[in-house]
């Protein structure tokens, strides 16, 4: 189904190119600001505690700056992590359960499991006007644990789509377009998220009802050294429009 699904554009690679140098180059509000002048609708960070690219005082500059969708994604089990968000107020937080140690997200929340602890959560957080997703793998009693602890989204953990698309298109969403339908059915937004590329976006928004938003980043920035940043940008917004 087509729609108008929204982009925004995971900056944590401009982040880990500058602190691999030092200094402010590439500058990281720079590069929010002219995503936004391209055409995304939104900025996503995911500030580890390492800091080993997105650092904390980046999301309080960033939130001075940003006047599109601003989307923190962050493990909250990390007290400073919750302390962020709670003092920069974004429009979105994404939880996401990923370790100290994880090179990037691989996996997603057990919502039946930790129950007691997410609706706590969530509910902190849209005390404070802050919506809130959960990042989810496409299984079914995840996506009806996330509504039953008042998730206002979740965003779909996308690995699996993106490694077995090139394979069988078919099989690699069909996970992914049960998990949507029953999440249209039980009242919960759908984001995704993870190895979204341009060989694959356009297939998964087209089968993915009411898909609302997705994150995307490494993919995104990698093209944008062969294209152009502004180039790339467009070319992902045009798979979604």
């Amino acid at each position: 189904m087509m729609g108008q699904t929204r982009l925004s554009v995971n900056i944590n690679k401009f982040a880990t190119l500058r602190n691999a140098r030092g200094g402010n180059n590439p500058d990281l509000i720079q590069a929010a600001l002219n995503a936004e002048k391209f055409g995304a609708q939104g900025i996503t960070v995911h500030p580890r505690p390492d800091e080993r690219h997105i650092r904390y005082d980046d999301v309080r500059e960033l939130k001075k700056v940003v006047t599109t969708e601003f989307n923190i994604e962050g493990n909250p089990m990390e007290k400073r992590f919750m302390d962020l968000v709670m003092e920069v107020v974004p429009e979105q937080v994404t939880l996401v359960p990923d370790i100290r140690t994880a090179l990037t997200s691989n996996q997603g929340w057990e919502t039946v499991r930790h129950a007691n602890y997410l609706k706590d959560i969530v509910a902190e957080f849209q005390s404070a006007g802050i919506r809130v997703s959960l990042f989810v793998d496409p299984i079914l009693p995840m996506i009806d644990g996330a509504k039953k602890v008042n998730a206002d989204r979740i965003e779909l953990y996308t690995e699996s789509f993106a490694n077995n698309y090139p394979k069988n298109p078919e099989q690699a969403i069909a996970d992914y377009q049960m998990a949507a339908e029953r999440a249209n059915e039980i009242g919960l937004g759908i984001n995704a998220g993870h190895d979204l590329s341009l060989e694959n976006l356009r297939y998964f928004q087209e089968n993915i009802p009411n898909l609302l938003e997705v994150s995307i980043g490494h993919a995104l920035i990698c093209d944008a050294l062969y294209m152009g940043y502004e180039n790339a940008v467009k070319a992902y917004l045009d798979c979604l429009h």
